[in-house]
């Protein structure tokens, strides 16, 4: 197994108990049933969504406003959600409800766990990882979700020619990405460091409000090589 039981111990998460809206209440309970995907099983993408699609899987989809731009702009592709926390999932399920999108499923799991049991190797086009917690103290650096250990499971799902595309805007959490990223030799970064903000990824509104106070945003976009590359 590619995360020893060291790794697997250490949450990139806490999750703290806080008041839901009815809305989200609602989502949990009426709606999420109709997207959430089966825990503890491989799953059969082309089965769960009834088409054989570009798969794209976002890990940690906060409210889901990122995920929902996307699909609602590209219903041709496949998009799987994970996220722990229960008031961003039920914002999420509701939402889908309400506007009637069938293109997104919900993990409500782990995403160490899901990558290590339930997605098939060679299986997504595409991993996105937008704005995790940056564990900004030095004593929680190893609580941070993008760590060798957990790349390799990632990078297994990936189709050849698949992405990575992580985002931040906490520059020593860019920094750390970029280390980690581009040590792994079945990757190659499609920049020289940083890449522009690609089209596909929304501007969410903290984004924009952070942008007109100076923050920057790190973009980092790696796509695996085809294995007859990083064999040779």
């Amino acid at each position: 197994m590619w995360v020893n039981e060291m790794r697997r111990q250490i949450k990139s998460y806490v999750l703290r108990a806080g008041r839901l809206s009815p809305r989200q209440e609602r989502g949990l309970v009426q709606w999420l049933p109709q997207y959430q995907l089966a825990d503890g099983v491989v799953w059969d993408i082309p089965a769960i969504f009834g088409r054989d699609a570009t798969t794209i899987v976002e890990i940690g989809f906060g409210m889901g406003a990122s995920l929902l731009l996307m699909a609602e702009a590209n219903p041709e592709i496949n998009f799987i959600g994970i996220e722990v926390h229960r008031a961003g999932i039920g914002s999420l399920a509701a939402d889908l409800h309400d506007l009637a999108i069938q293109n997104v499923r919900i993990a409500p799991y782990d995403a160490v766990t899901v990558f290590q049991n339930q997605i098939k190797a060679n299986s997504l086009a595409g991993i996105q990882i937008f704005f995790p917690d940056p564990w900004p103290k030095a004593r929680h650096h190893k609580r941070r979700l993008i760590q060798s250990e957990f790349l390799q499971g990632l990078i297994d799902a990936l189709q050849p020619g698949g992405f990575i595309h992580c985002a931040t805007d906490w520059e020593n959490y860019a920094e750390h990405m970029l280390a980690v990223l581009s040590a792994e030799p079945r990757l190659q970064n499609q920049a020289e460091a940083y890449s522009p903000r690609p089209e596909r990824r929304p501007l969410t509104k903290f984004e924009h409000r952070g942008q007109l106070l100076g923050h920057g945003v790190w973009d980092l976009i790696f796509c695996k090589l085809d294995s007859e590359v990083f064999n040779t």
